[in-house]
């Protein structure tokens, strides 16, 4: 089942003219309207089912600087810079705090990777260490075993991806952006080559420009106009507790398990070394592609050729304007958690730290992450069709993303000084010969 998100009250009448329309009310589409509408554009998002109510709400609500690709730091630390007064910004709660993030290390392997994300963080002035002895059992105290390190991030933080989305939605409400929920965008069409309408199953809207922030369906949608977004798609499974009488503030990353401390005092758990791929006709159309990908991930990924494969064959991928559109045949994606996953993560955790061992699961659910072939984001123009652009493939880092995200596509739409260098998150390097080549996270 999904997780609770918190409900908004949408905008009942669907505009007939916007300057900007947003496919998709994720943490990223959200972020784009609200940004957009604090420069005083019009804007009008729409979203198939309810905001946040696929991977935005389902993630593990990391913040984190910490580990990423270099190319994301510059990001990743504006991101941050808004998540710590987002809250009193938009005058609501997004569950944003800054409790750190930690890493540990089990093997010399692992330390050594650390040790070289640190010369990253250098260069940028973050505040991420090598946490040993002492110092580290403070930060993850009642461990069972005895640890080489932490890659540590004190700025780092955590918010409540139940909140966040809708939070921020109803922001762009307050300043007078459009916000409509059960509402799929079917397609747009151009005039003069430049994007000058979408059509939503309620009626047509006349805009100047079209972001496309559909996370795990921004393929099929572009696929319909003759564009090719390389993306896949894994499920990632998820749980949370009752509330739990643990000592662990900061949220921590181990050997198989990952924790994170929740608003309501209980806790969120993932597994973080396990989750599943569907084999669809799309993994072998882009195998060339993430085939560098998958080598890096295969030890974590779970491989089934099952009922996906079928529905992705009889998916209809050429729709009329006046048709029903996949996107309303599916309101809301909910895939069924992996509960072999899910055990073996809270194994891992109670061995790690015995006091979950009191802990009470009250849900699981799972999600659908949007990958590219280096796992890092287009925030991009496509330059092809003037007036459209794209904020998607996040590949399990757009919640703490988001908001800077959300900041920079506002820039590059509406043609301001972008907030950090675009180049990284361009949707040309696809296509142009630029060799594509994940970053090995930590």
């Amino acid at each position: 089942m999904s997780p609770p998100v918190d409900p908004i009250t949408p905008t009942e009448k669907l505009p007939k003219k916007v300057d900007v329309v947003i496919v998709g009310g994720g943490i990223a589409g959200v972020s784009t309207a609200y940004f957009l509408a604090k420069k005083g554009l019009s804007v009008a998002l729409c979203e198939k089912g309810r905001i946040g109510g696929e991977q935005s709400s389902r993630n593990w609500g990391y913040c984190r600087q910490q580990g990423r690709d270099p190319g994301e730091i510059p990001l990743i630390i504006e991101s941050l810079k808004i998540w710590r007064g987002l809250n009193e910004e938009i005058e609501d709660e997004t569950g944003f705090r800054q409790a750190g993030v930690a890493y540990l290390a089990a093997t010399r392997e692992d330390l050594e990777r650390y040790e070289e994300w640190v010369g990253y963080a250098q260069q940028y002035q973050l505040d991420t260490k090598l946490l040993t002895g002492d110092a580290l059992d403070a930060i993850a105290p009642g461990g069972a075993q005895k640890w080489l390190g932490a890659l540590y991030t004190a700025s780092d933080g955590r918010a409540e991806p139940s909140k966040a989305a809708p939070a921020i939605a109803r922001a762009v409400q307050r300043l007078g952006g459009a916000v409509l929920t059960d509402c799929a965008i079917r397609g747009f069409e151009t005039k003069g080559g430049r994007v000058s309408m979408v059509f939503t199953e309620r009626g047509p809207i006349e805009t100047d420009a079209l972001v496309v922030a559909g996370g795990a369906w921004s393929r099929l949608f572009l696929r319909r106009h003759g564009i090719d977004f390389p993306q896949q798609t894994v499920i990632s499974s998820v749980m949370r507790t009752a509330p739990l009488e643990a000592e662990i503030d900061t949220s921590v990353c181990g050997p198989n398990f990952a924790i994170r401390k929740r608003l309501d005092g209980g806790y969120t758990i993932a597994h973080g070394g396990a989750s599943y791929y569907h084999l669809t006709p799309d993994s072998f159309r882009l195998m060339k592609s993430f085939w560098a990908a998958f080598q890096m991930e295969r030890k974590s990924l779970r491989i089934r050729l099952g009922p996906r494969f079928m529905e992705a064959i009889r998916q209809n991928r050429r729709w009329g304007m006046d048709d029903v559109s996949p996107f309303e045949e599916n309101r809301i994606w909910d895939p069924e958690p992996s509960q072999d996953i899910l055990g073996e993560a809270k194994r891992n955790l109670i061995a790690a730290f015995p006091a979950f061992a009191k802990a009470t699961i009250e849900e699981g659910w799972a999600g659908a992450i949007d990958v590219t072939p280096d796992a890092v984001p287009a925030i991009s123009p496509v330059e092809k069709t003037p007036g459209l652009f794209i904020a998607s493939g996040f590949s399990g880092h757009g919640f703490g993303i988001g908001p800077g995200a959300g900041r920079l596509m506002a820039d590059l739409v509406s043609g301001a000084h972008p907030v950090v260098d675009p180049e990284p998150f361009r949707f040309s390097r696809f296509h142009d010969g630029t060799k594509i080549a994940p970053f090995s996270e930590t």
